[in-house]
């Protein structure tokens, strides 16, 4: 016999409200209900649970694990429907290293001026769907194309210029601009689960060395020793502005496409809203 949700609601009830009495006018079933519940327990477990006496209940030292572990369950339960039973009330966006970049503080508050009942959350996830196949985010900002995953649709909804970050002290930190030739020579950070640049971005024959790296705050740390430079969207610079570590456009790269990615079967009803305020805001 398993262990039923009912019968640790019951189990709680019981000390919660003190007597099988108070915890069948809690449950809203009969005495002998709450009773019959707890028993069953009992049997399933193969354990005594309470101590029951004519003036009081009190708990086993079992019973009291089995509560503390029952508190725990529900309240996950408790969570999981609300999560599911949210709907417009709440939108998760993933992303994987800097969200939208300097339209991240626009974006919050004209969607709060706009969809007041829809709160949203910003949900930093460093997986290549930035926390969608996770089931942590209902939609996702994305820097890489999802085309080979058929579970999720996207679509562009702005540009980001490539930047080049470098040590304060580098010698190419006194330019302006960069070029990719300017830095086939050194070793290039790459993220290869969410970063926005590999070694592809050269010709093959004048590719810069690599070294990986898998997190942002440790991508940065490197770079500021001078050991590595790195290649990365616009709105990292713009959300991780480090002492040690500035940032030079590169003017011969590709912009790199901002992405808006959700699930094919079950998209937020909340998507085409997000989708329509990014593409205005990456327009201005």
């Amino acid at each position: 016999m398993g262990v039923e949700l009912r019968q640790l609601r019951c189990l709680v009830a019981i000390l919660d409200e003190g007597t099988f009495t108070d915890a069948a006018i809690a449950l809203d079933v009969s005495q002998a209900a709450v009773s019959r519940t707890l028993a069953s327990l009992e049997r399933a477990l193969g354990v005594r649970l309470l101590r029951r006496t004519s003036r009081e209940v009190t708990p086993t030292a079992t019973g009291l694990r089995v509560a503390a572990h029952a508190r725990r369950v529900l309240g996950e339960v408790d969570t999981l429907v609300q999560e599911v039973t949210s709907g417009l009330t709440r939108l998760r966006v993933g992303y994987a290293w800097s969200a939208l970049g300097r339209h991240t503080l626009s974006f919050q508050r004209r969607w709060a001026e706009r969809n007041p009942a829809t709160d949203v959350q910003l949900v930093r996830v460093n997986s290549a769907t930035a926390g969608l196949a996770e089931g942590v985010c209902d939609i996702a900002v994305v820097r890489r194309p999802l085309h080979d995953d058929r579970r999720f649709d996207s679509a562009i909804v702005g540009l980001e210029r490539r930047l080049c970050a470098l040590a304060a002290d580098d010698p190419l930190a006194r330019r302006r601009s960069v070029r990719l030739a300017d830095l086939s020579a050194r070793t290039l950070l790459v993220d290869r689960r969410t970063g926005t640049t590999t070694p592809e971005l050269w010709p093959p024959e004048t590719r810069p060395a690599v070294e990986e790296t898998h997190d942002v705050d440790d991508w940065l740390a490197v770079i500021s020793t001078g050991r590595s430079i790195g290649v990365t969207a616009e709105s990292t610079a713009n959300q991780y502005r480090r002492p040690g570590v500035v940032y030079r456009p590169v003017r011969d790269a590709e912009p790199i496409p901002v992405c808006l990615a959700w699930w094919r079967d079950d998209p937020h009803p909340a998507t085409q809203a997000v989708r329509e305020l990014l593409t205005e805001l990456y327009s201005t």
